[in-house]
């Protein structure tokens, strides 16, 4: 089994200098955490795999496509394979679980 502590997480992100750490990966997935400051601009290009997010703490806006909408804790948003998207208007500090499947590059 493997376990962990969102605590942890963040502090081992942070430590490395990173806005994603990943901390599963499997044949079939991998799960990170991803960070992004109020105010900060989301970096992100389309990726090869699905993916979900759930928002565990934070609120910004993500675009996925041509739709956008308000996320928040608790908020899980899914991304088709090669969609443009991003988080903006970040306006708490935003950490998000993201889940890739097939594992991402």
């Amino acid at each position: 089994m493997k376990a962990f502590r969102l605590d942890e997480l963040e502090a081992e992100r942070a430590a490395n200098d990173g806005a994603y750490l990943q901390f599963v990966r499997e044949r079939t997935m991998s799960v990170g955490l991803y960070a992004l400051d109020a105010g900060e601009l989301d970096p992100q290009q389309p990726h090869k795999q699905d993916e979900v997010y759930f928002v565990v703490s934070g609120r910004a806006s993500i675009t996925v496509g041509m739709e956008t909408t308000q996320v928040g804790r608790g908020s899980v948003v899914f991304v088709p394979a090669g969609t443009a998207h991003k988080f903006h208007h970040i306006t708490e500090d935003l950490r998000v679980m993201v889940v890739f499947s097939p594992p991402e590059g």
